[in-house]
């Protein structure tokens, strides 16, 4: 038998987590036993916690993983940029530090957000022809999930940041979602000509302009998101981190209040009882485990975001999205269709 190709060198930032470096050592023992070709994957953290927990799940003499030491943890409290100074033996720079040496081709973190934003454009820099990188969670919808992008990264974008967050969001989908041409809808209050601000009516031409490397469905509102209607969204991260964290509250008042309207009396209870499949089936499929990570795009490097309260599953499915962009060279492909988009928005304007 022929042997697997690896696809390795993910470095793992063991102890940002919530639940702590053991949920994130089993996750490590669960993305080996399912995808044999990482080889290595790189626990970052204290050695000394991590290696009687490496011994607990089995993995000890593994040849697969390995393990780098770094002595600090960037919580969540700290303040982002004093953090990447002060901290440079945390385990979330240590990890980054890693891809920028060539010693890893990714990094996974659940680690502070704005710290990891800040060092992963800082130390690994972005791609060539792109100026800001761009977070891209994946988010349900009827029928399937669609990339949001940008959630976050980039708050004070100009369209030419929105047309290749359409480029970078299209190239994830394909790989992620599995789309082979995906619709790209522009965030916007109204999708009649004109409707929206400077920044979308902007954007709105550019993208029509790169018609050939994107497949623009046009403007889209919110109430259109949840619908069947568009694979990919833009829109600048100050409305995309709103648009995240909304939904993620929503989704938590709504599961209480469900919850506190079936348990009111014995008849409910016993009707939730009997349709207790459905509530499972529908936890299954807006459980944000599904896609436990959240790819920090446009960098010299691939960057995974996980949640912070990531679970063994969770991590498991971050170390699944670093090994699905090294395997399809998502860095090269968006490269190529910026430099396509570069030149044709150069281009006087017909």
């Amino acid at each position: 038998m022929a042997d697997t190709p690896t696809v390795g060198r993910i470095a793992v930032d063991a102890m940002g987590g919530d639940l702590g470096p053991a949920e994130v050592v089993e996750a490590a023992r669960l993305a080996m036993a399912e995808y044999p070709d990482l080889n290595p994957l790189i626990l970052v953290g204290d050695t000394a916690v991590l290696k009687p927990l490496v011994a607990k799940a089995g993995l000890a003499d593994n040849p697969s993983l390995s393990l780098s030491h770094a002595s600090e943890v960037i919580t969540m409290d700290d303040k982002p940029l004093l953090a990447i100074r002060r901290k440079k033996d945390s385990s979330m720079m240590r990890a980054i530090e890693l891809v920028k040496n060539g010693e890893a081709i990714a990094a996974v973190s659940c680690g502070n957000t704005g710290s990891l934003v800040a060092a992963g454009i800082l130390k690994l820099r972005t791609l060539e022809g792109l100026d800001r990188a761009a977070l891209a969670p994946v988010v349900p919808r009827a029928d399937g999930y669609f990339i949001l992008i940008d959630a976050g990264a980039n708050p004070d974008a100009r369209a030419e940041h929105l047309v290749h967050n359409a480029i970078i969001g299209s190239q994830y989908a394909r790989i992620e979602l599995g789309c082979e041409q995906p619709r790209v809808g522009l965030l916007t209050i109204g999708t009649e000509e004109g409707k929206g601000n400077a920044l979308t009516a902007d954007t709105h031409e550019a993208l029509k302009r790169i018609g050939s490397l994107v497949n623009y469905v046009g403007p889209v509102e919110g109430f259109q998101l949840f619908s069947n209607h568009v694979d990919v969204v833009v829109c600048d991260g100050f409305v995309g981190n709103i648009c995240v964290k909304s939904w993620e509250s929503l989704v938590k008042f709504f599961s209480g209040e469900l919850r506190g309207q079936l348990q009111a009396n014995a008849w409910r209870s016993a009707g939730a009882f009997l349709a207790r499949g459905a509530f499972a089936a529908l936890r299954r499929r807006i459980n944000p485990e599904r896609y436990g990570g959240a790819p920090l795009l446009g960098l010299k490097g691939n960057l995974i975001k996980a949640h912070g309260s990531s679970n063994r599953q969770s991590w498991k499915h971050a170390i699944r999205i670093a090994r699905e962009a090294i395997k399809s060279d998502l860095n090269h492909r968006i490269e190529v269709d910026v430099a396509a988009a570069n030149d044709i928005l150069r281009q006087p304007v017909a």
